[in-house]
């Protein structure tokens, strides 16, 4: 796939979307956002793909938001339209994706780009970047789903702040309260990540999928037993079982 805002690749048993527009601090805009679905369309169709990392190109933003020259002139009905298709729905496809999703980040996090990690599975982040949710700046809340995730990421009350204030943080407090994963040095953020994409590739793809349903649809006890029940019925689990007991790396295939 050839695209001019994002480059796709796979690389064994991952894929990278990578956005580049650096000299938009890699915004989201609407080509940016539909070449990004396109790519999410391929990892869900191709099963050699098991891990997907985002980032953004150069070392300076993940991505710095939403572009704002294509919302300022929206509608409200058209703003209805636009959250439907790559809005609010697009930044779904990364949470609703049947595979894991980890957010490599360096640089600036902000707006749409912390929605966009908000909504992957994993986000591992380098000493130098930022995170914030400044959109109260200009008059309106985070569209992409921040009100929620976040609120659960951090709680309701540093959530509020956040939102609230639009203050920007750093990479130290953005762990403190939960908000990524790991702090690593820039020059080691991408082996760290790569190396943690690896070790989940290993795993039963099977697996890994019902875990993310049940953990994001967050029904309760009753639906994780449901989805543990289904999964004692997989080859993946007696595949896993047999090579525990055998001292040995189990084979999984994903049925």
């Amino acid at each position: 796939m050839q695209f001019e805002n994002i480059v796709y690749k796979k690389e064994d048993s991952i894929a990278r979307l990578i956005v580049d527009r650096q000299e938009k601090r890699n915004a989201l805009n609407y080509n940016t956002r539909v070449e990004m679905g396109k790519a999410l369309e391929d990892v869900m169709i191709d099963s050699s793909v098991k891990v997907l990392v985002v980032s953004g190109a150069g070392e300076k933003s993940f991505i710095a938001g939403a572009d704002l020259n294509a919302l300022a002139s929206l509608t409200p009905l058209k703003f209805e339209e636009f959250a439907a298709t790559v809005g609010q729905k697009f930044f779904s496809k990364f949470e609703e994706l049947d595979k894991p999703v980890i957010a490599m980040i360096g640089g600036l996090c902000l707006g749409g780009g912390l929605e966009v990690a908000l909504a992957c599975d994993i986000r591992i982040a380098s000493e130098s970047s930022r995170f914030g949710q400044p959109e109260i700046n200009v008059g309106i809340i985070p569209g992409g789903g921040a009100t929620q995730r976040l609120s659960r990421l951090v709680g309701v009350g540093k959530a509020k702040e956040l939102i609230f204030t639009g203050n920007i943080i750093d990479a130290q407090e953005a762990f403190r309260i939960g908000l990524i994963n790991q702090i690593v040095p820039s020059e080691k953020l991408e082996e760290v990540v790569i190396s943690m994409a690896r070790r989940i590739a290993e795993k039963s793809p099977l697996t890994i999928k019902w875990a993310k349903k049940a953990i994001n649809l967050t029904m309760g006890l009753a639906y994780e037993a449901l989805v543990e029940s289904l999964l004692f019925s997989s080859k993946d689990k007696e595949e896993g079982m047999k090579a525990f007991f055998e001292k040995r790396k189990a084979e999984f295939k994903g049925e």
